[in-house]
């Protein structure tokens, strides 16, 4: 069994002054597991993720981090946005090393950065710029700094839904292989269920608006398994899409009603 932080959200409702965002979810994302939240648009799946991660605080209910946080953790719950959010006059390994700075001697701090630059294959760019670089690998760099906190719970809020299918293909592969490497509990919220299906362990699919768990499926097998043409994965991922289909409709009949 894995050790590490248990993520456990109790009854957790939001609301936005007049509007209920999400209501009465109950879920456990468990230790060194990733589980994924999808749903329709405006299902409150970014608010959840928020609220998992403490930047906002629930309407109702409540969050509770338990376990073991790693003696070498700097920042036990760390986010990862679409938005790459690098400071352009920083250097790649400045902006890694963002994160460290005045918390770790320089030694430290250089090892570190090596570390995770290696890990997310960016040592022989470590001295450009993110100008320089491709949206993938600006990701990428997000990715790093990140991970260079050794977080014991890494959330993600769509962190590909920026990029092109060719690099989120490629990407998809590498998070697969960087968080099986690294055992973090991980909180992933995705609108692409090839993602939810390459990446689950637990998939939780909510509801439109008021957002509630409608199902949550498990994929017992290793990501590092998992490949874009399996069989089984496309039968998930077709059944997943069966479930927000029509959720999915009405929300987007919504919004077109609110922009009219």
């Amino acid at each position: 069994m894995n050790t590490g932080l248990r993520l456990t959200v109790d009854g957790v409702g939001h609301h936005y002054g007049g509007m209920q965002a999400l209501s009465g979810i109950s879920l456990v994302a468990e230790p060194g597991e990733v589980m994924v939240l999808v749903g329709p648009s405006g299902c409150g799946k970014s608010t959840l993720l928020g609220i998992m991660g403490g930047m906002l605080a629930p309407t109702e209910g409540t969050v509770r981090c338990v376990g073991e946080i790693p003696p070498d953790c700097l920042n036990p719950l760390t986010y990862v946005f679409q938005d790459f959010s690098l400071l352009p006059w920083r250097t790649v390994a400045g902006n890694v090393a963002l994160v460290l700075e005045d918390r770790l001697s320089r030694a430290d701090c250089s090892a570190r950065v090596a570390e995770v630059l290696a890990l997310t294959g960016l040592t022989e760019f470590a001295r450009a710029w993110p100008r320089q670089l491709s949206g993938g690998m600006r990701q990428r760099v997000g990715i790093a700094r990140a991970l260079a906190v050794r977080p014991a719970c890494l959330l993600l809020d769509e962190p590909l839904s920026a990029l092109d299918a060719q690099t989120r293909d490629l990407l998809l592969e590498e998070f697969a292989a960087l968080i099986t490497q690294a055992g973090t509990t991980t909180v992933y919220v995705t609108h692409n269920l090839a993602e939810a299906v390459r990446l689950g362990h637990q998939i939780v699919v909510l509801s439109r608006r008021p957002g509630q768990v409608r199902e949550v499926l498990r994929v017992d097998r290793p990501l590092a398994g998992r490949g874009a043409a399996d069989p089984d994965l496309v039968a998930l991922e077709q059944c997943l899409w069966r479930m927000i289909r029509d959720d999915a409709a009405v929300a987007e009949r919504e919004r077109i009603d609110v922009a009219s």
